[in-house]
């Protein structure tokens, strides 16, 4: 009980240390072993997530930043309102994001609520969040699939060479995730390895890059599925910058085929697809 002076119940620092340290390490330790790792908490990310921990699966995301959403908070050009194309403004129906019709089927909501709205949702769906954590390489079962990534924290990359030699850290997953965006990190590094191919995001054009990202969205490799501007890399699919609602439904068709592949006798043994231009 606080003292009767005291708004604060009584509690000493190391007590503050000791309950942020137990916390952490608990979680980590839980989660070097998942059935899904999301790299990327961006828009396609997050409603991955949350779609399937409400279906009950594991899910880790790894985020490379303090913060989770990516362009989502800011939309284009530094201006906070983000545009989504029906039929997407279901999800922000779903999220309880307000929005206006700016013109038949184009809807215009608050980049930072739609963003606080999307991150609470994953997070009470039971998706954990491993922040300022950025993806080194990915884990290679004896087949050859993709067995999980190498992590290691953000901070690390920032230091001056001299100290920075600090070893990555290894999680395991049935699935991974690629929604990394644009960068498209973990398939980027199959590309390095010589067994995929990764073009890069082709010029603006929003009518086709949409429905592609969502069309082809799915499994690239045996254990890695991409998902959302991933999706652009790995095609070589036009992009749509400040428009969001392919991201959304890329997420949702992504957990739908993550579960699909884990409710199946052998989890993560998809045939691979050979990405091509369109």
């Amino acid at each position: 009980m606080a003292g009767k002076d005291n708004i604060f119940s009584p509690s000493s620092e190391k007590e503050i240390t000791r309950a942020i340290l137990g916390a952490f390490s608990a979680e980590l330790d839980s989660y070097v072993e998942s059935d899904v790792t999301i790299i990327g908490a961006g828009p396609s990310g997050l409603c991955c997530g949350r779609a399937l921990a409400q279906k009950g699966i594991k899910v880790l995301i790894v985020e490379r930043n303090n913060y989770c959403g990516g362009g989502f908070w800011i939309g284009g050009y530094l201006m906070n309102k983000l545009t989504i194309r029906a039929p997407a403004q279901k999800m922000l129906d779903e999220l309880g994001v307000p929005y206006t019709e700016h013109s038949p089927g184009l809807f215009v909501a608050d980049g930072p609520h739609a963003c606080a709205k999307l991150i609470g949702a994953a997070c009470d769906a039971g998706a954990k969040i491993l922040n300022m954590t950025s993806f080194e390489d990915l884990v290679l079962a004896q087949d050859g699939r993709v067995n999980g990534a190498v992590i290691n924290w953000s901070a690390v990359q920032a230091l001056p060479r001299q100290i920075s030699c600090v070893d990555p850290v290894a999680i395991e997953c049935k699935v991974l995730v690629d929604a990394s965006g644009h960068d498209a990190v973990a398939a980027s590094r199959l590309k390095e390895l010589g067994k995929l191919e990764v073009p890069g995001c082709g010029p603006m054009a929003v009518e086709r890059s949409e429905d592609a990202v969502v069309a082809k969205t799915g499994f690239v490799y045996p254990g890695l599925i991409v998902i959302g501007m991933a999706v652009s890399s790995t095609y070589g699919l036009p992009r749509m910058g400040p428009t969001f609602g392919s991201m959304l439904l890329s997420g949702v068709r992504g957990a739908e085929l993550i579960a699909e592949q884990l409710s199946s006798s052998q989890p993560g043994k998809s045939e691979q697809r050979t990405p091509a231009t369109v």
